[in-house]
């Protein structure tokens, strides 16, 4: 186990070092100028000789294999560079963003694994009943609405309509108590980004456990006389769990992109949200820096997934 975990964390910067040059090459290539939107956020006329000059200021004078080639000697001494819309370091942004992110995507994470799991094993112990129905229609419905109209909606019906939770953002101007505050603005959000995975988890169980049930070792349980409880929950689950466990080491990008819309909505003070702007705003390093720790998570995610492997199945050995 050692040696593989040694192995893949050797492996780690490489990746993502490639997914950093496809990165930079796709957002250099892309349509747009961030001189002429910094140009005319400063109020200026946009001159050609302006221009240049803010072009050379910025680096992107130069040709793109040297552009590349400057931004990664940076970013593996831990320099992401300069936002020129925000007037600070892009580290700085990212990491006063990057709790609040945090946050969100575990709190979601929670709520899609723990409640699609559990409405999975329900909906296997009956397969086809109208239990199973409903809880397989009603999650296939929730997948399909998209996350910003979910979000949109809870606001008119939760916040405006009975006023149980605020409408946006991450705290009030002064709370009693501040974690109780927070947890207050977050049910929302993370119930929204949530139910967009619920369904694939809830679905990804139902169908593990269908299989599982019909191996010789959970007839043997139920011939020894194991109450339902043990069968499902201490003989099949684990094994079933073996497939979402390894969806879930995926979900971290999708998480994060996901994350865009409803820190949008909900105005969550995230590094989702702050994507969105710097897209907006072709703020180059930024984009890069963010989508840089993006890789690192979906590379860090992974290796979580296939730890967890060998701990849910013992027979399961990394060499």
């Amino acid at each position: 186990m050692r040696r593989y975990v040694l192995k893949r964390l050797l492996q780690a910067p490489a990746l993502i070092l490639l997914v950093a040059i496809i990165n930079f090459t796709l957002i250099h290539i892309a349509p747009g100028d961030p001189a002429v939107y910094l140009a005319g956020s400063l109020g200026q006329a946009r001159p050609i000789e302006f221009l240049e000059n803010l072009r050379e200021s910025m680096g992107l004078n130069r040709p793109l294999h040297e552009q590349l080639w400057i931004y990664l000697s940076r970013v593996f001494q831990g320099d992401f560079g300069y936002s020129y819309t925000h007037q600070r370091p892009v580290s700085v942004l990212i990491l006063g963003r990057l709790a609040s992110t945090v946050i969100l995507m575990g709190v979601s994470l929670l709520i899609s694994v723990v409640l699609g799991v559990l409405l999975g094993v329900a909906a296997s112990k009956k397969p086809y009943s109208k239990v199973d129905n409903i809880i397989t229609s009603t999650s296939l419905i929730v997948y399909s609405m998209p996350s910003f109209w979910v979000g949109i909606v809870f606001i008119l019906i939760f916040a405006y309509q009975l006023g149980l939770f605020p409408v946006g953002g991450m705290r009030s101007m002064d709370p009693a108590n501040p974690t109780l505050d927070i947890l207050w603005h977050l049910i929302l959000p993370a119930t929204v980004l949530g139910l967009g995975r619920l369904a694939l988890y809830m679905r990804l169980t139902r169908a593990n456990m269908l299989e599982v049930l019909r191996q010789d070792y959970v007839t043997t349980a139920w011939a020894k006389g194991c109450d339902e409880t043990k069968v499902y929950y201490g003989h099949a689950l684990r094994n079933a769990l073996l497939p979402v466990v390894t969806v879930v080491g995926f979900q971290f990008r999708f998480l994060l992109t996901g994350s865009v819309l409803v820190e949008t909505v909900f105005s969550w003070p995230g590094i989702g949200h702050l994507l969105f702007v710097s897209v907006l705003e072709r703020d180059y390093n930024l984009i890069m820096a963010i989508f840089f720790f993006g890789s690192a998570m979906v590379v860090i995610g992974n290796l979580l997934a296939d730890l967890a492997y060998a701990l849910l199945d013992p027979r399961i050995r990394y060499r």
